[in-house]
């Protein structure tokens, strides 16, 4: 695995197979950011009922809770670059079905919805196979540096470039994105196959070990793990505002702010600004603070920019609260993922990813329909200031957890055990 060192950071080197996942992800990333930002348009030219638009941005997160656990462990038994490919040509052709069917007048919010939980479905799967194999791509003192240059180039492809050009691509036609973004699942699968990675030995599983009790033992050492055990609180708290806020945003800038596509784009790029900005310092900050301090920070923070995003009834005020959402919003996720890297017992970081994941996201289809339900009842701004309770009690949740970093390792006795920072 090659490093190189930068301004006295070590770093992973671009050649190589770390180069060819962040080329993948990166192009994922982009397609992902058109579909995104294009269903939930396509939901509001289809209906302007709140509930059902939400319900679209809900059932992209229920797979999660039903099959989540299952693809974690599923991704500790697999070969994971083989997995990953897999499920991305599968996604590519789903998608390419979907961009006919829109091409032929065929959409509905049916079929929206019916999208949305396929593809999110096969996620589960590729986003667990792809936290476990990264490690195996890198040194681990370059997995905060890795982790940072993955997020902030799907930053980039998602939001500078894939954001501010759904509008064009609306434009061409209503199928034009979503034909984008199967050509991408298709390159990045092409990308992943092409990987040159040591599958590693696994040990052989003890007679009538099954995958129900392999998820159990994922969940186990995820509750052992104090930092984890409140992150993944911290988180699923978060993701109910979180969900409450992504699901009814189009309705909040088009309808109360009155802004239109454009001002969505807006607001999406400012994000990924403020994204890419927390990417960059991400590394001097959790080095002064300490990981956890860092989401800590990040969720103080994200409490005053929900505020703003939800009182404040101007497209300035709201792009600029969108930045600093951004920005902080990539402190925690850098530093959540390489605290669950760090951190797993060997052989389960897929479990234990998906354990963290699943109970993590759990909230957010609950968030989507409370954000519809809110936005129908008080106004489109109100899920903004819901999203900020729920931030209040997410932060609340992170203070037990937010001692010194001790990551946790697993001996070979298969019991887990604390080790000092290096």
């Amino acid at each position: 695995m090659a490093t190189v060192e930068v301004a006295g950071v070590r770093a992973p080197a671009w050649r190589g197979g770390f180069g060819r996942l962040w080329s993948a992800a990166v192009l994922s990333g982009f397609g992902d950011a058109l579909r995104t930002a294009a269903l939930p348009l396509l939901a509001a030219s289809l209906t302007d009922e709140p509930l059902l638009i939400a319900s679209v941005a809900a059932c992209g997160y229920l797979p999660w809770i039903v099959f989540g656990l299952l693809g974690g462990a599923v991704a500790d038994r697999v070969d994971q670059r083989r997995a990953m490919w897999a499920v991305d040509a599968v996604r590519g052709l789903l998608v390419a079905g979907f961009a006919v069917a829109v091409e032929l007048g065929h959409a509905s919010i049916s079929l929206l919805i019916a999208l949305a939980f396929a593809l999110t479905t096969l996620q589960t799967l590729f986003d667990n196979a792809a936290t476990a194999l990264l490690p195996a791509l890198v040194d681990s003192d370059t997995l905060d540096s890795a982790n940072a240059r993955l997020m902030t180039g799907q930053r980039i492809a998602g939001g500078l470039l894939g954001g501010p050009a759904v509008p064009l691509l609306l434009a061409a036609g209503a199928a034009v994105p979503f034909a984008t973004d199967a050509v991408t699942f298709l390159v990045a699968a092409a990308l992943v196959a092409s990987l040159r990675v040591a599958v590693p030995e696994r040990k052989p599983r003890p007679s009538g070990c099954t995958l129900r009790r392999e998820i159990a033992d994922g969940l186990r050492a995820l509750g052992r793990d104090r930092v984890l055990r409140g992150l993944c609180a911290a988180t699923a708290l978060c993701n109910i505002g979180m969900g409450a806020l992504i699901a009814t945003l189009v309705v909040l800038v088009t309808g109360w702010l009155d802004a239109g596509n454009a001002g969505y784009a807006a607001a999406a790029t400012a994000y990924t600004v403020g994204s890419l900005a927390g990417g960059v310092v991400n590394r001097r900050l959790a080095a002064r603070t300490g990981r956890m301090r860092a989401v800590l920070l990040a969720g103080c923070t994200q409490i005053c920019a929900l505020v703003v995003i939800g009182s404040v009834r101007s497209l300035t005020a709201l792009v600029a609260a969108m930045a600093v959402f951004g920005f902080m919003g990539m402190v925690w996720n850098v530093n959540q993922t390489t605290l669950m890297q760090e951190r797993s017992p060997a052989g389960m970081l897929g479990r234990v990813s998906s354990a963290f994941r699943t109970l993590a996201v759990a909230g957010a289809p609950l968030g989507a329909l409370l954000g519809g339900a809110v936005a129908t009842a008080w106004g489109p701004n109100t899920p903004a200031l819901l999203a900020a309770a729920f931030f209040v009690l997410s932060v609340t949740a992170l203070i037990p957890a937010r001692k010194p970093d001790v990551p946790v390792v697993a001996p070979d006795d298969d019991r887990t055990a604390d080790h000092l920072t290096r």
